[in-house]
């Protein structure tokens, strides 16, 4: 106890001494400069590496003490950056402090200072700072070559959206250079007199390989630095865990941005577990695999961690593992026993663990619609009887299945498509008919609506048409109509029929639609319109009296031809008086004509009501055809007949004339002036009844030119405006002369027209070939009006007068019947004459000229001109004259000789010369010739009578001739 007691006493003692020093330390702060202060340079990073140390500490004294650190640039007087450091220090203790640069080092060289003060809550009184240690500089200046540019920082690693600071340190003069962020010239501040720093503020990303920046000295001398901007490291997004069998858990995430640049790899991911300590390094951006532990753990904590060289981001989550059970995809899905209506379809899964039950869901599609739903629990095998399906229908069954214990997620779909069978198609097709008069016989045209695949239950073959004769059910009409007809035609008799009409598919026939055709013709009701709506058109009628079993709205369109528009129609029910006919093929501008039938119990139609209509009216597309007549100097008709109004684009309300007067005049009477849209002014004229397709344009003034234009319009407006037609007004007197001319044409036409259909009969009466004298109407008319003694003059009443020797050949024979010589006369340049004078003694004076012509009996001499006139020579001398004789004699030897001359002369040479004539007496007997005949005068003209044939030379006349004096031709003399 002693040697305890005595212990006890030296360690109070030892305590209480240390104590009482330690007060005296702490109860007295002394300063603590930091000495030893070193300060390097990091390029990499462009940081600034300080350490320094405390040495007034005493022997394992602790302090908590605050470092002040002042960073200078270029001088030490220019401070950039004041900072203060708190940590605890130990005697002897080497401390660490690093400054990041926002300008790059080796752009300026940098002065560091520290000073320190104790703040350490043991010390009651409050401390002050120590001295200021030395300024210590930082130059990497000093580590640049002789180059005469640098620029910094190289392959600087940014983030986007950021700030960055590059310089240059020159050895030249700095007009000299010019810097380019990406091509694009930038300017930047001067720092000191061979420094320059360019501040990038908000860095955009560019591209993987980085950015460039560049300057350019003199010559094309480029030096240059690339810039590195990565993409924001995002927080992984929709961070997930589950399992499909309880043996492995797979997580999953969105990694978001790719920080990744061709100089640094993409950002990695890093899974760790907190329960189990266990970490794991992704081989995936987006995924993790997670082996579960054997010691059933069933709570996981797992924490994902994505990092780049810039940042990191993190994120955790907490779950139970049999929470998180996500089957794995059912398979073996098939459909047996499919029928019409019902199948059965079978599946396989996979087991979870100890044979855990699953929750399966067998879905089936119709048309890309789940039309049933069924849950079945299974544990491998699933089974499920599919009913009330639709024969010939494509079905889609799929099945997927979720943990039974605990739903968490389905497993993925597996689907199987299968069809149904065929069945016969369960309702007839719906028909309508029309019926339209064809040489006298009916002809139905028989319209039936395709079956849907709802009803047909299958692939339609065909249809079958049975027309039964009412009347006569002998007399039946069985037509069976490819599946690709949707009508046919028949012929029928005036009698009722009864027809029927099945659609026909592999399994067999509908149930037939029955359709009655009346004998009797249709009846005609007048048209009314209808009104349309935004969903179609709303039609309604009054309703037939009696019973009706139903009715029947039928419609078509009058449209343009490349607008399909078939024959369509709609059952209604007995108590409907109105529908709306709602179509996809209604369109603008297109008439629908719409008939409204009532069906009678019999099953006949009957028509109630006619009706037209638009969904919506537009102006009129054309304009007619207008025909002007019956043009006057005041007023002309304008007609336009031919104008269809119902292949319109709306109804025809009325016409619209527009009338261009001459210039000074005002409108007529009911037009109005209006504007045209080329700001022409003109008149107007308002027609408001469309059947009105005639019209007349009055009050107008002789001699004047008018334009018109005749356009129609509607509710939606009028036609378009085409060009006028221009109007001359005619003379006011001029159709009076009209009138008298055209008469007096046709008049002379028709005496022209009867002329020549009697112009043999003309020529017969008044010009004939060989006129008889006897038989002239136009004598008999003289001799009737002038001188009714006058007669007709014959050859032995005249007294040759001189011969013309025409178309003489080689000489004339002229002989000389007294003496009977022939003389062969030379040929004469001109026609020799010869002359027979009378014989009476007492006969003197002037030898007469006489010239007689007659073309009539020789066109031919006429056409050559043989004949003519030819003055007779008094003074004539004797020789040429031949003997004389009486003019009877000679007249009488002349006609004997042409007389037997005919018979002689071919046909051939049977041209006629012609003998001139004296004056025939005027009283008396016609054979004999006055003693005194009357003297002709000189150049008198006779027209000739009588002919001698032009032929050989005729035969003398006997001896016995009473004639003293004759000439005898050749062929080719001419006698005058």
């Amino acid at each position: 106890m002693a040697l305890f007691a005595v212990f006890q006493t030296t360690f109070l003692l030892a305590s209480l001494s240390l104590r009482t020093y330690q007060s005296e330390v702490l109860s007295e702060p002394l300063p603590f400069t930091p000495e030893s202060l070193n300060v390097s340079i990091n390029s990499a990073c462009q940081c600034l590496h300080l350490q320094w140390t405390v040495h007034n500490l005493a022997y394992h004294q602790e302090l908590e003490m605050v470092f002040q650190i002042q960073i200078s640039r270029f001088n030490t007087s220019n401070v950039i950056w004041v900072g203060n450091y708190s940590t605890t220090v130990k005697r002897k203790q080497v401390l660490h402090w690093s400054w990041e640069s926002e300008l790059p080092l080796e752009c300026a060289t940098h002065f560091v200072r520290v000073r320190s003060v104790v703040d350490d809550a043991r010390i009651p009184e409050p401390g002050f700072w120590s001295n200021w240690s030395s300024w210590e500089e930082a130059n990497a200046q000093k580590l640049l070559g002789h180059d005469p540019l640098f620029i910094f920082p190289k392959d600087k690693l940014v983030e986007e959206g950021s700030s960055v600071t590059i310089c240059y340190v020159s050895r030249i003069h700095e007009d000299n250079i010019s810097c380019y962020l990406e091509g694009v010239q930038i300017y930047g501040e001067q720092l000191d007199r061979n420094v320059s720093a360019f501040e990038l503020k908000n860095v955009p990303f560019i591209r993987k390989q980085g950015t460039n920046f560049f300057c350019e000295v003199d010559q094309g001398d480029l030096r240059g630095v690339v810039l590195f901007v990565s993409k924001v490291l995002e927080e992984p997004k929709d961070f997930s865990c589950e399992t499909q069998d309880l043996k492995t858990l797979t997580c999953t995430w969105d990694p978001r941005s790719d920080t990744g640049l061709s100089e640094q790899p993409s950002q990695s991911y890093t899974l760790f577990e907190s329960f189990s300590g266990k970490k794991t390094l992704c081989k995936h951006s987006n995924r993790c695999d997670w082996q579960v532990a054997q010691d059933s753990q069933e709570m996981y904590n797992f924490t994902l961690v994505a990092e780049n060289y810039l940042r990191k981001r993190s994120v955790n989550i907490l779950f139970n593992l049999t929470h998180r059970v996500h089957p794995m995809t059912p398979y073996n899905l098939f459909p047996k026993n499919v029928g019409a209506t019902n199948a059965t379809i079978t599946w396989k899964v996979r087991t979870i663990g100890n044979n855990s039950t699953l929750w399966c869901q067998l879905e089936l599609l119709g048309e890309g619609k789940v039309i049933q739903q069924h849950n079945v629990s299974i544990k491998v095998n699933g089974e499920y009887l599919l009913s009330e399906l639709k024969p010939d229908t494509e079905y889609v069954a799929r099945v997927h299945c979720a943990y039974a214990k605990r739903f968490w997620k389905w497993s993925e779909l597996i689907s199987q498509t299968f069809t149904t069978t065929e069945a016969a198609p369960s309702v007839g097709p719906d028909i309508w008919r029309t019926v339209r008069m064809v040489s006298g016989h009916p002809t139905v045209t028989l319209f039936w609506k395709p079956l849907s695949k709802e009803h047909a239950n299958g692939k339609i073959l065909f249809y079958n048409v049975i027309a039964e004769n009412l009347d006569k059910p002998s007399e039946s009409v069985v037509l069976s109509i490819p599946a690709s007809a949707n009508s046919t035609e028949l012929t029928l008799h005036q009698c009722s029929y009864q027809i029927y009409v099945t659609a026909n598919n592999s399994v067999g026939s509908s149930p037939a639609s029955r359709i009655v055709i009346s004998g009797d013709p249709g009846n005609e009701v007048e048209e009314g319109r209808v009104n349309s709506t935004e969903d179609g058109f709303s039609v309604s009628w009054t309703p037939q009296s009696g019973d009706a079993t139903g009715y029947v709205v039928e419609w078509w369109c009058d449209g343009p031809q490349d607008l399909p528009c078939v024959l369509q129609w709609k059952n209604l029910g007995p108590n409907t008086t109105s529908t709306v006919i709602s179509s996809g093929a209604f369109r603008p501008g297109v008439r629908y004509n719409f008939r409204i039938y009532g069906i009678s119990t019999k099953g006949t139609a009957h028509l109630l009501e006619e009706k037209a209509g638009y969904l919506e009216e537009w102006a009129p597309s054309d304009n007619p055809q207008v025909v002007m007549s019956n043009l006057t100097s005041h007023s002309f008709v304008l007609s336009w007949k031919d104008y269809s109004t119902e292949s319109q684009p709306g109804f025809i309300q009325g016409y619209h004339v527009y009338l261009k007067p001459k210039a000074g005049e005002q409108c007529h009477p009911g037009f109005e002036k209006t504007v045209l849209p080329d700001n022409s002014v003109c008149c107007k004229y308002t027609i408001d009844n469309p059947e009105q397709k005639t019209f007349v344009v009055e009050n107008l003034q002789p001699e004047s030119a008018y334009e018109f234009f005749v356009t129609p319009y509607t509710s939606a407006g009028h036609g378009p405006l085409d060009a006028f037609t221009k109007v001359t007004t005619p003379d006011e007197y001029s159709h009076m002369l009209i009138r008298v001319l055209l008469p007096m044409t046709f008049c002379v036409l028709i005496v022209l027209i009867i002329c020549y259909l009697k112009s043999p009969w003309l020529k017969e009466k008044c010009y004939p070939d060989i006129p008889d004298p006897y038989k002239s109407s136009v004598l008999s008319l003289i001799k009737s009006k002038e001188n009714p003694h006058l007669t007709i003059m014959k050859v032995n009443d005249c007294v040759p007068d001189a011969i013309e020797v025409i178309n003489k050949q080689e000489g004339s024979k002229i002989q000389f019947l007294g003496t009977r010589k022939s003389l062969i006369e030379p040929e004469f340049p001109k026609p020799a004459y010869l002359y027979v004078l009378p014989t009476e003694k007492n006969y003197s004076g002037p030898g007469p000229c006489i010239c007689f012509e007659n073309f009539t009996y020789n066109q031919a001499a006429s056409d050559f001109g043989s004949s003519g006139h030819f003055p007779g020579t008094p003074q004539a001398p004797p020789y040429q004259l031949g003997p004389l004789t009486s003019p009877e004699n000679v007249l009488k030897a002349l006609e004997q000789n042409y007389m037997d001359s005919l018979d002689e002369i071919p046909a051939r040479e049977a041209n006629l010369n012609y003998v001139s004539q004296l004056a025939l007496p005027m009283s008396g007997d016609k054979n004999s010739l006055p003693a005194n005949p009357p003297e002709p005068a000189l150049c008198s003209e006779y027209k000739m009578q009588m002919a001698i044939p032009l032929g050989p030379t005729s035969p003398p006349p006997s001896e016995n001739s009473s004639l003293s004096s004759t000439t005898l031709l050749d062929q080719g003399e001419h006698y005058h």
